[in-house]
């Protein structure tokens, strides 16, 4: 029998996910938006924290909404109206969203056999002058054996429409980036200025074996297929989305044995650019389904 259950550390409130060999697990942070700070699939431990890296700087795992990666200056302009969003990346533009760092109430469990579900909320009721709506966003989360899935749905619950793009901002562990690859289909890459702004797409064909071994990444593709496989030394897992259109954010920290394989549905500067921008109407929902299934 999968179990559900809390604890408490360093004053913050986590929930862990745990198969019944504790095999499989995964620990979710209340406290940080909701965020998966720990992932082991069948023994493999695919997401762990990392020394001197905090979360602050690293948004391991957020969830990224109304908008992926950066927003120029802060600004962007939707029916008109001109909006003006705290500039959290070095004062220069907007980062990755506006609930990473919220608290995030427990909404629901549930615990079977083969599987368990912890479902997620946070309710945006006094929201900030520069995204000025009420939204509620629900994130469950699905451990099987050797599976992991991600579900996140926006309710609008005001009177006006608004614009968004959302992802998962996860970093995988890769102790030898001599033996790891990736492996995705894409046509187009992202050109971006020196503050990591959209620039231009240009023509950038990938349908082999993407090698690790000695890149300094912080690059994004448009996806041709959905999926994007992960094979280290240690695991091979297949990373999937199930939305329309998607973007695939690649980022290698310095001098850390980890690599950032964002899904996301928009790509930086979306809010203006409107690339992959939705518009979610009064009282309408979207959801998308994120999952990390080893191979």
């Amino acid at each position: 029998m999968f179990k559900i259950y809390q604890q408490n550390e360093n004053n913050k409130e986590y929930i862990i996910l745990e198969s019944n060999n504790k095999q499989s697990y995964a620990s979710i942070c209340l406290d940080e938006g909701a965020r998966v700070n720990d992932l082991m699939l069948n023994g493999n431990s695919i997401i762990k924290e990392q020394p001197n890296f905090d979360y602050r700087d690293s948004y391991a795992s957020s969830i990224l909404f109304p908008f992926a990666s950066r927003l120029e200056k802060g600004v962007y302009t939707f029916q008109n109206n001109t909006y003006q969003l705290h500039k959290n990346n070095k004062g220069i533009n907007a980062l990755h969203g506006l609930v990473y760092n919220k608290k995030f109430e427990l909404l629901d469990v549930k615990e079977h056999q083969d599987k368990c579900i912890a479902t997620f909320k946070y309710y945006e009721n006094n929201p900030p002058k520069g995204f000025p709506y009420n939204y509620e966003l629900l994130v469950s989360y699905t451990l099987y054996k050797g599976d992991f899935q991600i579900t996140l749905l926006v309710n609008n619950l005001d009177s006006a429409a608004f614009p968004f793009t959302i992802g998962w901002h996860p970093y995988f562990n890769c102790n030898d980036f001599s033996k790891a690859y990736l492996h995705f289909k894409s046509s187009k890459k992202i050109v971006f200025d020196n503050n990591l702004i959209t620039e231009a797409i240009e023509d950038f064909i990938i349908d082999k074996k993407f090698y690790l071994e000695n890149k300094q990444l912080d690059d994004c593709f448009i996806l041709n297929e959905q999926g994007v496989d992960f094979i280290t030394s240690e695991y091979h897992i297949k990373i999937t989305s199930d939305a329309l259109e998607n973007y695939l954010q690649l980022y290698t920290p310095k001098n850390k044995p980890i690599i950032a394989i964002e899904p996301m549905t928009g790509i930086s500067n979306s809010l203006n650019n409107e690339i992959g921008l939705q518009v979610l109407e009064p009282n309408k929902t979207y959801s998308v389904n994120f999952r990390i299934q080893l191979i």
